[in-house]
Formats: structure tokens, C-alpha cells, sequence
């Protein structure tokens, strides 16, 4: 479990969003769900990653440049990001925790020794490569490198209150800010191929108050669209025409860009800085696109699970409607996404982000990591004959620490406040412990959520300056009832936040989200989709997968009536805990093919005998035997 050290307060609401967030260190996760998976963070997720992060050389990368240890580089050329990453995630472990404690000790030795002296650092080009440092940005990812470094500084220093790899982070900030700018300012044009550095560079900002991090990210966001591309200078390379420059969101400025395109990682992380940015500074243009782009992802680009990317061939959204079973729906894709619907989700307190920052934890993101925490996926396909396993590591290991990061931060996206009002997004067991404007306010929730759709949020300190508790229902939660003190709320509405007003010290509120079986079907436009179903329950996607069926049953075979009536029951013993779905299907008979790719007449058969069907948690597959899976099922 979790505990909170201190009381920490709410940080300044940002001069254009509407909520601000409450902080991590404010929330104890003490459910049945996220704390014991936070507990694997810790305890194998973490020591694990480290030991990958030495074994793999991305740490003897920095001893190599220091002069502590002679070795080639190793890897990938952006491999120094794994290990800010890391760094990252083990911060938000801290403090309470030795032997991360001293891990993150060690690798801010290892970071700190490899900067030079001007603040510049990326191992890949500290030695022979040196005259090459800032001449392809589209590509080699020195920026997106050190967008990692100043994110795990920041997270490192706001853990700890030491400076010691915040003030590694900063003289690497201000190297960059005294290069790249307008040419008129003795500055170099530059936008990079991959934006991570805008949203590092906005949580400077915030940590230090130092108006130049902000003036820059700002820089980069403006740059990318620009004719020549910003991404190629000085022009020594290639010509700008030569690249796809939708793949990088540099074909048009950010404010005429209203569809998610290109590299599902890069729009995300490209609109997280944009949404960070407009806190500070109020660009309405810059919304208006924001919110334009997330329809369009939303209602044409992104699969059931919340997955995003469409395409294989440069890990990429696809056109409108073009969500092929094969997906690619890269776990950071989803990390990425989560993170920019928290930032929009502080811009204007809108529903509708949380829900899918709800979907996308338990269903894109946390199927990227097994129940053991130490194999991960890359990829989330939403069908598979039995091949697509996860692996304890990458040679492209961004999503691994990735999650653990996300773990690591979780309960900071649990509450939000706003003058009078304190937020509830998400449902877990735990307690909440902050300062809101006026005084110090303590809330306990007490459900077995996700199974359970019963929730307790007991007020036990309040200022009088808090009126109201605001508390999300979901759109899925049709039917949804809040009570105060046994007296029922209202104005409870499904899909909006429902506002419990007069309340304080003492009370209780009582939220009862009806967690009904639903069978889902996509937009006729999905052709991958087309007669078929998909089932959920609560803010889960359900799949079906072999190791629940007997031998001679594919998967891919069964098919379900839209009526057919499905049981949900917890079962302590499957996959570490789950509520499965059981029903009866049908399974299609393929002796009428004999042996044909195509035969004449429109029907399909059936096998004389139902099958039993049993689905669990899309998230939860792939940890047992190998062997057939499908979210998408035949109907019958």
C-alpha cells in the first residue's frame, strides 16, 4: 500500500484551465486493483528494468562518455531515454523505498559525470559523433532525449526536494534554449521529429518559474508547419520535401492541424505540449485544434480499447475508419493519450476525457505489462492466432519503463479541485490527503471497483470553503445513483460529473454505478468489424481466448446471439482475480468450405452443438498458454 509522507497542497491552477490537479504524493491506493500492481512496480517492475537498463549496456553508454569505463555504445542511438524514463518511474516510488532509492542515486551518478561542460548530453553523440550533435532533429531524437532527462529531474526533484539531477536537467534546458529560436534572436531554426521535449519542458517551467523554458516550448510547438521545415537545419542533410512530414506533424501549423495523424506516440505527446501550453498562455486557436483533433481520434481512429495506430508500417494512425483486428496500438500511444486527457480534462472539466482516460488505463495500457510485471507488449493487436507474446525486454524499450512511470503516477490522476469543488475522476480504494484554498481536506473511498459499481467517498476534513464534491459518472453507467447521507442527489446524469452540493465533515456520499454486460458493435465504416460484437462490463473489454475453450474450438469460430444472456462472476483463482463473462455460443462450421478459399451462397452454418463461452479482461490475456485470441466475435 501506499502511504502519504506529507500534506502537500494544490498547486496554482494554471491561468486558462478550469481544475488543478491533485498532487501524487496526496494519494494512498489501498484496493484490490491498482495497489497491488503498484506493489509489483516496486518490487519487481522497477529492479527489473534497472537490471535490463545494465545488462544491455544503456548505462555503461554514460560510464563510456564519463571515462569510468571503456566499452562501444550500445544500442539505439535514442537509448539514453530508457534510463531517464526508469528514473522517472523509480521517483515516483520515493521516498520510503531503499533500494530505489539508491538505484536512482546510482544513475544520477552515471547521468551527471557524462554532461559536458557547455549542459549538452546525449551519450550517442558526446565522443566521435560531436560534430554531428543538432543536424537531424526530424530523426535522431536529441531533444526527445532530453525531454526525458528534464521529465525525470523534475519528477526526481518534486520527490525528494534535492537538485541534484534537477540541476543536470537545467543546464541541459538552458543549452537548448541558447540555441534553437528564431535566426533573428543569433538563434538556430529547429523542430523535432519527436515533441517529448515540449511537455519536459513545460514541467520545468512549472517546478522552477524560469519564463524562458515556457517562451521555448512555446518556440517549438510555432516552429513545426514552417516552409522550409524547421526539422532540416542547417540544410546539409536532405531537402525538406523529402520526408512524409504528416508522419511528424510538420505539414501544417498547429492550429490548422484538426486530425490525429502520422506517429500515434509523437500526436500524442505533440498535442500533451500543445494542451500545456495553452494553460499558460490562452491560444484559443490552439484549443479550438486540440479538441478537433481528439473527435477526430475519438470517433473515427481508435479502437474499442482505446488503442491508437492503426498501422504497422511506422507505427501510425491510420485513415478514418481504418482500424484493421491487426492493430498496432502501441502501449505508449495509449500512455501518451492518458496523459494528454488529464491535461484537457484540467482545461474544462469535461467528462468525457476521464471516461477515456478510464478505458485506456485498464484496458490499452494495462495489457501492455503481464500480471508477473516483468514481460511486456509493444503491441496490442486486438485479434491473434497465438504468436504475439510479451518479452521481459525491447531493442526499442520506450514502453516498458513507460508503464512503469504511469504506475508509478496513477494516483495523480485520481482528483482535481477548483475553487469550490473537489473532482472525483477515478474510483479506487484509498484515501486523499491535500490543501485546497482555504484549508486541508481528507476524503476515503472505500469500493471493490472495477468489479464492483458501489462506492463510499467518506468526507472526513473539509474547509468551509469547499461547497461541493463533484463525482464523474460514466457514460456507460446508465441507471447510475448518488446519495448523500442516504438522501439522493440530484441532477445525476450519465456521462457528466454529477455536483453534490452541502457538503463536509461527516458526511458521506454513496455512488452506485450499475455495472451491466454490454455487447458492443462498431461504426458500419469499421469493415474489420463488420457482424461482429464485442462485450464489455463497467470500463472493461472482454476478449475471448483459447485457453478457455476445449480442444477443436477456434476462437475465431464462435459466434453470439445479440440476446443471448450473460452471467458476470468473480473468480479468485483465474488470472490473479477477475470478474469473467459466461454465456453460450454457437460455432461456425467450415466444412462447407472444404478445403475452398470462397464457395457460392451468403450463410453460414453452424455446428449442431452450443459451445460454452468464456471472456475475460482484454488486459489479462496472454498470460496463460499460448493460443487464439479475439475482442471482436462473430454474431449470429
Amino acid at each position: 500500500m501506499n502511504t502519504i509522507v506529507s500534506v502537500p497542497k494544490v498547486p496554482a491552477k494554471r491561468p486558462f484551465n478550469r481544475l488543478s490537479p491533485v498532487p501524487l504524493k496526496a494519494v494512498a491506493l489501498s484496493d484490490s486493483f491498482w495497489a497491488p500492481r503498484q506493489q509489483v512496480n516496486r518490487d519487481v517492475t522497477l529492479p527489473s528494468q534497472y537490471e535490463q537498463c545494465e545488462t544491455t549496456g544503456r548505462v555503461d553508454n554514460f560510464r563510456r562518455v564519463s571515462g569510468r569505463k571503456e566499452c562501444e555504445f550500445s544500442g539505439i542511438f535514442f537509448n539514453d531515454s530508457d534510463i531517464y524514463k526508469l528514473l522517472e518511474a523509480i521517483a515516483y516510488s520515493l521516498p520510503g523505498e531503499a533500494k530505489l532509492s539508491a538505484m536512482a542515486d546510482a544513475l544520477i551518478d552515471e547521468v551527471g559525470a557524462a554532461q559536458d561542460a557547455n549542459g549538452y548530453l546525449n551519450t550517442y553523440f558526446s565522443l566521435e559523433r560531436k560534430g554531428d550533435r543538432w543536424t537531424n532533429l526530424k530523426d535522431m531524437h536529441e531533444l526527445y532525449c532530453a525531454g526525458h532527462l528534464i521529465e525525470a529531474a523534475v519528477a526526481h526533484f518534486d520527490a525528494t526536494g534535492s537538485t541534484s539531477i534537477l540541476d543536470v536537467a537545467r543546464r541541459l534546458a538552458d543549452h537548448i534554449c541558447d540555441t534553437f529560436g528564431p535566426v533573428a534572436d543569433g538563434k538556430r531554426e529547429g523542430a523535432c521529429g519527436h515533441e517529448e521535449v515540449v511537455l519536459a519542458l513545460m514541467s520545468l517551467y512549472r517546478a522552477t518559474g524560469e519564463a524562458r523554458y515556457l517562451e521555448q516550448a512555446r518556440y517549438f510547438i510555432a516552429a513545426h508547419g514552417a516552409t522550409p521545415s524547421a526539422m532540416y537545419w542547417p540544410s546539409t542533410s536532405a531537402p525538406w520535401w523529402d520526408f512524409n512530414r504528416r508522419y511528424h506533424q510538420d505539414h501544417v501549423k498547429f492550429e490548422d492541424l484538426h486530425d490525429v495523424v502520422g506517429h500515434a506516440v509523437r500526436m500524442m505527446y505533440y498535442a500533451c505540449g500543445a494542451a500545456d501550453v495553452y494553460a499558460e498562455t490562452g491560444d484559443a486557436r490552439w484549443l479550438a485544434a486540440l479538441k478537433a483533433q481528439w473527435s477526430n481520434m475519438t470517433e473515427r481512429r481508435m479502437y474499442l480499447t482505446g488503442g491508437l495506430g492503426a498501422r504497422w508500417e511506422g507505427e501510425a494512425f491510420g485513415d478514418d475508419w481504418e482500424l484493421p483486428e491487426r492493430a498496432y496500438a502501441e502501449t505508449c500511444a495509449a500512455i501518451g493519450s492518458i496523459m494528454w486527457n488529464k491535461r484537457m480534462l484540467q482545461v474544462d472539466g469535461d467528462s468525457r476525457y476521464a471516461d477515456l482516460m478510464e478505458l485506456q488505463l485498464y484496458n490499452a495500457m494495462l495489457a501492455g505489462l503481464s500480471l508477473s510485471g516483468d514481460q511486456y507488449f509493444y503491441q496490442n493487436p486486438l485479434a491473434d492466432g497465438g504468436t504475439h507474446r510479451r518479452q521481459a525486454w525491447f531493442g526499442c524499450a520506450c514502453c516498458p519503463p513507460n508503464i512503469a512511470r504511469l504506475l508509478g503516477s496513477l494516483g495523480g490522476y485520481f482528483y482535481s479541485v477548483d475553487q469550490e469543488a473537489v473532482w472525483v475522476h477515478l474510483f479506487a480504494q484509498g484515501v486523499a490527503r491535500f490543501e485546497m484554498d482555504g484549508g486541508a481536506v481528507e476524503l476515503r473511498q472505500s469500493t471493490n471497483y472495477p468489479w464492483d459499481g458501489d462506492i463510499r467517498i467518506e468526507i472526513v476534513e473539509a474547509p468551509a470553503s469547499m461547497k461541493a464534491l463533484q463525482i464523474r459518472i460514466p457514460a456507460w453507467a446508465k441507471g447510475a445513483t448518488v446519495q448523500v447521507n442516504d438522501r439522493p442527489a440530484e441532477d445525476v446524469a450519465v456521462g457528466s460529473y454529477a455536483c453534490v452540493q452541502g457538503v463536509g465533515a461527516g458526511d458521506a456520499v454513496r455512488v452506485h454505478l450499475p455495472m451491466e454486460v454490454r455487447m458492443v458493435t462498431a461504426d458500419p465504416r469499421v469493415f474489420a468489424t463488420a457482424g461482429k460484437v464485442s462485450l464489455m462490463r463497467g470500463p472493461m473489454v472482454y476478449c475471448i481466448e483459447q485457453a478457455d475453450f476445449p480442444a477443436g474450438v477456434d476462437v475465431r469460430d464462435v459466434a453470439l446471439s445479440p440476446a443471448a444472456k450473460v452471467d458476470a462472476r468473480f473468480e479468485q483463482e483465474t488470472l490473479a482475480g477477475i470478474v469473467a463473462l459466461r454465456t453460450s455460443g454457437k460455432v461456425i462450421d467450415r466444412s462447407a468450405w472444404d478445403g475452398a478459399l470462397y464457395r457460392d451462397g451468403g450463410s453460414v452454418s453452424y455446428a449442431a452443438a452450443n459451445v460454452d463461452v468464456v471472456a475475460i479482461p482484454f488486459y489479462a490475456w496472454a498470460n496463460r498458454e499460448a493460443g487464439p485470441m479475439t475482442v471482436w466475435i462473430h454474431a449470429t
